[in-house]
């Protein structure tokens, strides 16, 4: 089973993004986008809404 951060580095490749671009559509740092991409920082469920809205993925399909 992927991780959060591993979806999540996939759905924003997939989607052309660099992790500057994806700050501007969910108001994320970039910071906090990588640490969420290497599973060094907790997500938390508003981020994660965040997330899943700006690269247009299920929010269901993260791990609990």
């Amino acid at each position: 089973m992927k991780t959060a951060g591993e979806i999540i580095k996939e759905a924003r490749l997939k989607n052309n993004l660099t992790q500057l671009e994806l700050n501007k559509k969910t108001g994320l740092t970039p910071n906090s986008i990588a640490r969420i991409e290497r599973d060094t920082q907790k997500s938390t469920f508003s981020s994660l809404k965040k997330l899943s809205k700006a690269l247009d993925i299920d929010i269901n399909k993260f791990p609990d």
